[in-house]
């Protein structure tokens, strides 16, 4: 086929990329000086990436310190932001600034949990019904099956939902370091086989039936945590408040009141201001997979003026998907980005989580400021604009 791209047995070695690069050239006129330099051996990809060509050179900054009161992450940390969009490093370190002055951010992970949710089909609503009963009670067995293909995955619980002829069963394990989505996929798989064999009502079942919601936010996925449910608050003294942002904390609050009626008008899922900022910003960093922002991003912000006129702020990321271990970071510049927080390979998960959290309830803080400041824009017209 003559328009078929470039491909062969070993394909990252410097001939298959460089075919690749030549026939990008023929096709499109375009010569991919820029994008076809790297500074890593190409064939560290393998399970990473197809048809490779090069790299998109995406600019990070480094925003801090951020001072952390964790679980698991404890102390000042200096976080690697990926964007191309101006003010978005400057907006975050402000929000550090701000809260690291009262103290830093508390951080709590709350769930863990990452789904596959199969959907059987049966002839009526009776027999899906009795097969929930008989999930429930089998499930010791279904757990036996799903935790013998992998090491570190293991069933927590399945939920059951019904509807007509159809049963939905969202299957919630820990994945450990891991984001774990292929990992459940291969378990979930497994046990599906295993409940076909054994139940003669299952017509047919598919393994997603789409109530995972994979790469997709849901109001199911806000109270069902998907990935890590991490909270992140803080308490800022009054007079702090109108040090650093030039107005009483009243008038944060009364601004949180009015962004909660507009979210709702909008019948969004999303209460805050801008947390897929920080989060995308890190995931391209630290080679999460991107497209979980549109789980990770929903958020959950409450406020509150307390007695002695401090403000507390806290933000709550219901589903938020991140790994250590695995995916893309290992590959070279998303680890060193990972290692500048400490936050690379086993037992860093929950560090990582912490920090992404902390990291967006200053950019929270920081816009809500910026805009009763009413500097948000002359900020932009200074730093973001790339003429």
């Amino acid at each position: 086929m003559e328009n078929k791209i470039p491909r062969s047995k070993d394909d990252y070695t410097p001939e298959a990329i460089v075919a690749r690069h030549d026939f990008i050239k023929e096709k499109t006129g375009v010569a991919v000086n820029h994008v076809g330099c790297h500074s890593f051996n190409p064939s560290m990809l393998k399970g990473n990436i197809e048809s490779f060509i090069g790299v998109a050179q995406v600019p990070i900054g480094i925003a801090g310190p951020l001072l952390v009161n964790g679980e698991h992450a404890q102390g000042e940390f200096y976080v690697p932001m990926a964007t191309t969009e101006g003010t978005l490093v400057a907006s975050y370190n402000r929000g550090m600034k701000l809260v690291h002055e009262c103290g830093g951010v508390t951080t709590t992970i709350v769930d863990d949990a990452m789904q596959r949710a199969p959907v059987f089909v049966f002839d009526n609503a009776r027999d899906a019904r009795n097969f929930s009963h008989w999930v429930i009670q089998h499930f010791t067995e279904i757990k036996e099956v799903t935790d013998r293909t992998t090491s570190i995955g293991r069933l927590r619980n399945i939920e059951h939902y019904t509807a007509g002829k159809l049963l939905f069963l969202r299957f919630n394990f820990t994945t450990g370091d891991a984001a774990g989505q292929n990992m459940v996929g291969r378990a979930t798989f497994a046990a599906c086989e295993w409940l076909k064999a054994k139940h003669p009502a299952i017509r047919h079942y598919t393994l997603s039936g789409n109530m995972d919601t994979d790469k997709k936010s849901s109001f199911l996925n806000s109270l069902h945590a998907r990935g890590k449910r991490v909270i992140a608050e803080a308490a800022i003294p009054g007079d702090l408040i109108t040090n650093i942002a030039k107005f009483p904390p009243g008038e944060l609050l009364r601004l949180r009141n009015i962004t909660n009626t507009g979210a709702m008008l909008a019948g969004s899922s999303n209460n805050g201001m801008h947390s897929a900022n920080g989060i995308t910003a890190i995931f391209i960093a630290t080679g999460q997979d991107a497209a979980n922002v549109a789980e990770s991003s929903p958020a959950i912000v409450f406020a509150d003026q307390q007695p002695d006129n401090s403000y507390y702020f806290s933000i709550t990321i219901p589903s938020l998907i991140v790994g250590t271990y695995g995916g893309g970071t290992a590959l070279a510049t998303q680890r060193e980005c990972l290692e500048i927080m400490d936050c690379y390979g086993a037992g860093k998960v929950g560090k990582l989580a912490e920090i992404i959290a902390a990291t967006v309830l200053c950019g929270e803080l920081s816009l809500l400021s910026a805009i009763l400041a009413q500097d948000w824009v002359s900020s932009h017209e200074k730093m973001g604009r790339n003429r």
